[in-house]
């Protein structure tokens, strides 16, 4: 709680365009203290989708509520208004939604905050991926920076995001005092003064040293999202026509970040041990939907219960990006890949 951390916060807060910004201890954090913040608790749903990170669920879970979870979009591996709109007919519980801005690229927030506008449910922005992303909430407005969109937008700064510090560290970021005000005393104990605790609260403060570090990366972020962004196109034109191979959506209104390039195909295993055997890494994010992981079971989901989810974790392969990629070494990651469907995989 050094003054890094208020600087901090008060250039993050700048960057997404909101009133204010709380740090706190890691991205999980973020998630876990804003929805307590809004109210969610024992006995409640919380309406998320099966295609993210596990830390999605687990705040949930943490806050004492249960995961309700809606397939994703085919196109574009984040939430599905479709079955949002289905699952809110039938979700009585239901006490706020966490749509998950997937690799950098900002969910349906327009179609979204509009069925929750309906429903009477506050939106929590799983924005751990999408620092630096915009989104428009309808034709002809302008982009919004993710985390803006919602009651609360919720950002992870693990070292290997966009906005990354050197260990695990968060921010929730908001318009509404009120909603910070009781982020920032859930984070320290519940303290509302120094020797006065208010509520019971968590040890979930945003470390001086972490701070201080995300000043300086934050001053260079938009460049390096500007960097990622050529590299994206750049990988759309080295890679058109490869087999079957699916490149990532690019949805009007919505800019990403870029967080990863992730493709897909139906022989992505393959594909991948190809890659490997030339020197060339990749990541696969995420293998096992939620709603097949053991931690989860308790949900009583069961496979093909959200087939779409289950494609994209069959078929997504995460390429190579980041700023300082260079083109030869991009090259070399399109040679491989036409290489291998030009021999049959």
């Amino acid at each position: 709680m050094g003054p890094q951390v208020a600087e901090f916060e008060a250039a993050f807060a700048r960057f997404c365009g909101t009133a204010r910004a709380v740090g706190v201890a890691s991205g999980t954090a973020a998630l876990h203290l804003g929805l307590l913040a809004l109210g969610v608790g024992p006995g409640d749903d919380v309406l998320t989708v099966p295609h993210t990170f596990a830390a999605t669920a687990e705040a949930i879970v943490h806050a004492g509520a249960r995961p309700r979870l809606v397939d994703v979009d085919d196109a574009t591996g984040g939430m599905d208004p479709a079955a949002l709109a289905g699952a809110l007919g039938g979700a009585a519980r239901a006490a706020a939604i966490v749509p998950v801005h997937l690799y950098g690229l900002p969910a349906d927030m327009g179609a979204i905050l509009r069925l929750a506008a309906d429903a009477g449910l506050p939106v929590l922005e799983d924005a751990a991926q999408a620092h630096g992303a915009a989104a428009a909430l309808g034709a002809g407005t302008p982009p919004r920076p993710a985390g803006s969109l919602g009651a609360l937008g919720a950002f992870s700064f693990y070292p290997a995001k966009n906005l990354g510090a050197l260990g695990d560290a968060g921010a929730v970021v908001t318009d509404d005092p009120a909603l910070a005000d009781r982020v920032a005393r859930l984070r320290d104990h519940g303290r509302a003064a120094k020797h006065d605790h208010a509520e019971v609260g968590y040890g979930e403060r945003l470390d001086t040293l972490q701070a201080a570090v995300l000043l300086v990366r934050l001053a260079r972020l938009e460049g390096a999202n500007a960097a990622r962004s050529r590299l994206a196109g750049r990988y759309d034109r080295l890679l058109a026509g490869a087999g079957d191979l699916r490149l990532p959506a690019r949805p009007a209104g919505r800019r990403p970040a870029w967080h990863l390039y992730v493709v897909r195909t139906a022989r992505r295993d393959a594909l991948a041990a190809h890659l490997r055997a030339r020197g060339i890494a990749t990541g696969v994010h995420y293998p096992v939907p939620l709603h097949l992981q053991p931690a989860f079971a308790h949900l009583g989901y069961a496979r093909g219960d959200f087939p779409v989810a289950e494609a994209w974790a069959a078929r997504c392969l995460s390429l190579p990006l980041y700023p300082e990629l260079t083109p030869a070494r991009q090259d070399r990651v399109a040679a491989a890949v036409h290489d291998f469907f030009g021999a049959g995989g």
